[in-house]
């Protein structure tokens, strides 16, 4: 991937979380990303969203499940972020939803700056 140049399983060097914008991770190098918290619910590593994400992909008027969209008005923020070893974040958010690990090289696929 263009822009990095160190391994794609090094850990940030900084995680600043605020639950109802997104995360901002600053990679060793200096680079930062920041991811909101649409995009990360939207882009959850979930089996169900990764089919999701597929099947929309195949036939972009797929009706999506209601637990995709939430409820009406709802703004999902992130509940909580779990360190899981020093490869990866586990996401928690408000909709309920925790399920996917954000792995640090999962993290630099999605970056929505690349």
């Amino acid at each position: 991937m263009p822009g990095w140049n160190r391994t794609m399983s090094e850990a940030p060097k900084h995680i600043d979380v605020k639950r109802d914008r997104g995360i901002t991770l600053e990679w060793p190098g200096g680079k930062r990303s920041f991811y909101t918290v649409k995009y990360l619910r939207k882009m959850s590593p979930s089996a169900e969203q990764k089919q999701l994400r597929e099947k929309i992909a195949k036939n972009p008027l797929t009706v999506l499940p209601a637990s995709a969209i939430g409820k009406s008005g709802e703004v999902i923020t992130i509940v909580d972020v779990e360190p899981i070893g020093n490869y990866a974040l586990r996401i928690i958010f408000s909709d309920g939803h925790d399920t996917g690990l954000y792995s640090w090289e999962y993290l630099r696929e999605i970056d929505p700056g690349e």
